[in-house]
């Protein structure tokens, strides 16, 4: 279940997008459906997102560092601000004040959501209106909506069925073979028909059947998680999973089940072969099972975890203790296995800050800092945790120690921009700068600490220091920083800039791809800008010449070049 502040968050989609990039924003706009846990507490952001591997996301933002993210998937882990951090973001938007949600852009006044019913206009005027009324209300809405008319017709069936009729129903909807099938439509499809299963369970809820709503809910998680097990690629069962989660929930909270054998259907369902792609929380089933069922259930996942110490029985088991509110004994519970990049202790540092143990969380975070040392597989996220509350402290040098030792012993853009930023904060950069590029050229020469010379060039233009990048670059460039070198240097070194797209140029030719051919143009527009700036347009003629009749059988590359005045 999210939880959440009263707060206005200080960051847009705009500027998720601007952390993300195109690419992962756009992916991580289809999981936002998939966050589950959301915790909004001040500056910070906590959830998980679902994937192959249950993924923990931490946004911060601030006014010194702006908007950093942190996860443990394996591109997060590298210090990219990834699609899971995007659906965190967007999902914390959706669920915070209407401003928040605000693109950066776009001065235009945002309507209130819906579901916030401080703001909510609908559901007053709903509730003024007679029996008759909402009657007229409903059919004429069905009827021009066919979407509602057919859930409505849903639950009128529903309604006059029983209990195997209904059974049948929901089985029928979920059969796993069309999901099965490559098509996108039939997918569509499918997903589809799960949100009709829910509609049906919600139905049964509704007409007080909670018991019924119980056992189907169970049986469609089965069933939907047997199938995404299954599935090369079943993004798409993100959401209608979670919705199925809360319908079941629902449900139990509803029927008040006995708390033994619900215990034991958790455990039983968490641990079992589809328990690790299921997005069920025990501390979301903290109300249902009671102290009864919550010591139970904790001695079910702790038999199981002595037995065969599985990573789901050890979340598990951490999970039932968070639920039952024994900060202390999860704390021991994660001591017992502390993993050696500090991942542990930041599991640890963050429940006691939860817990409003702030200087006993840092401690565990330092304590973390100094085991992990100076790994390059340091947990990323344990780091920018630190960093902020050294920053929210005002411990600003101890903040920039951490960025420096992480710089020097993974070095990479993300991390000499942080050490930047730091820097910059403690007004000493100038130095900072000057110790770390020394460090770059000197492991550039040697290659000390595996640190490719590469960085170097990347840092550089990143300064924008474009002729000290391309000196860098000798013998070392990859094809997307010369690409880059060439683009940046173009106007005032065009003799270079002209011969790294010539040499780009030259493998293209032999590929016969739509997007090698793109390449092609736009790395002759460059080349024909190059011969201008350097008064020899009648080279690049000539040029043309020769490649349109080297290139002729390549007929869509010849349509191209004509549409393009080439």
């Amino acid at each position: 279940m999210a939880r959440t502040t009263s707060i206005q968050l200080d960051f847009t989609e705009a500027d998720l997008r601007r952390a993300a990039g195109q690419t992962s924003f756009s992916r991580g706009e289809d999981y936002a459906g998939a966050v589950h846990g959301l915790d909004i507490d001040g500056t910070a952001i906590r959830a998980t997102v679902p994937g192959r591997e249950t993924y923990r996301v931490e946004l911060v933002v601030t006014h010194r560092t702006g908007l950093t993210g942190s996860c443990d998937c394996p591109y997060g882990a590298d210090g990219h601000f990834c699609k899971h951090c995007v659906a965190v973001g967007l999902a914390a938007l959706r669920q915070t004040a209407p401003l928040s949600a605000r693109s950066a852009d776009d001065p235009t006044p945002v309507s209130p959501p819906p579901s916030l019913p401080a703001q909510d206009p609908v559901t007053p005027w709903l509730e003024s209106l007679d029996r008759d009324a909402l009657l007229a209300l409903l059919i004429e809405e069905s009827a021009s909506d066919s979407a509602l008319g057919d859930r409505l017709l849903l639950r009128a069936r529903v309604a006059q069925a029983d209990r195997a009729e209904v059974r049948d129903l929901v089985k029928g909807l979920l059969a796993p073979g069309t999901f099965a099938d490559d098509g996108h439509a039939e997918r569509a499809l499918y997903v589809q028909d799960v949100a009709q299963a829910a509609t049906v369970l919600r139905a049964l809820i509704a007409a007080g059947r909670v018991a019924e709503a119980v056992d189907g809910a169970r049986w469609a998680l089965w069933r939907l998680a047997e199938v995404y097990e299954s599935a090369d690629d079943a993004d798409e069962l993100f959401t209608p999973l979670n919705d199925l989660v809360a319908v079941h929930l629902r449900a139990c909270e509803a029927a008040h089940p006995d708390p033994e054998p619900t215990a034991r259907w958790l455990v039983g369902h968490l641990l079992g072969p589809v328990g690790k792609v299921t997005p069920v929380d025990p501390v979301d089933y903290r109300g249902v099972l009671g102290p009864t069922g919550l010591t139970r259930a904790l001695d079910l996942a702790t038999e199981a975890w002595r037995n065969d110490p599985t990573d789901k029985a050890v979340h598990l088991r951490e999970r039932l203790l968070k639920a039952q509110g024994d900060v202390d004994a999860l704390v021991a519970a994660y001591a017992d296995d502390l993993a050696p990049d500090g991942a542990t202790h930041l599991r640890i540092a963050r429940e006691l800050d939860q817990a409003g143990r702030a200087r006993e969380a840092l401690e565990w975070a330092e304590q973390g800092l100094r085991t992990a040392g100076e790994r390059r597989d340091v947990d990323q996220q344990l780091v920018e945790w630190a960093c902020v509350r050294y920053v929210r402290a005002g411990r600003l040098d101890e903040a920039l120690a951490v960025r420096r030792t992480r710089f020097r012993s993974h070095g990479s853009l993300a991390s000499y921009r942080s050490l930047r930023t730091a820097a910059r904060a403690c007004g000493r950069w100038e130095e900072e700068r000057a110790a770390a590029l020394e460090l770059l050229r000197d492991n550039g020469t040697r290659g000390g600490l595996g640190r490719s010379p590469r960085l170097l060039v990347d840092v550089l233009l990143d300064e924008g220091e474009v002729d000290a990048a391309w000196e860098a670059a000798a013998g070392h460039a990859d094809e997307r920083q010369l690409r880059t070198l060439a683009d940046r240097m173009r106007d005032h070194r065009p003799a270079d800039a002209l011969g790294v797209y010539l040499r780009l140029l030259g493998p293209l030719k032999q590929s016969t791809k739509d997007e090698a051919y793109q390449e092609i143009v736009r790395l002759l527009r460059s080349i024909r800008a190059c011969h201008q700036r350097l008064g020899t347009p009648d080279e690049f003629s000539r040029h043309m010449t020769a490649l349109r009749t080297e290139l002729k059988r390549k007929r869509k590359l010849i349509q191209l070049l004509d549409s393009n005045d080439l």
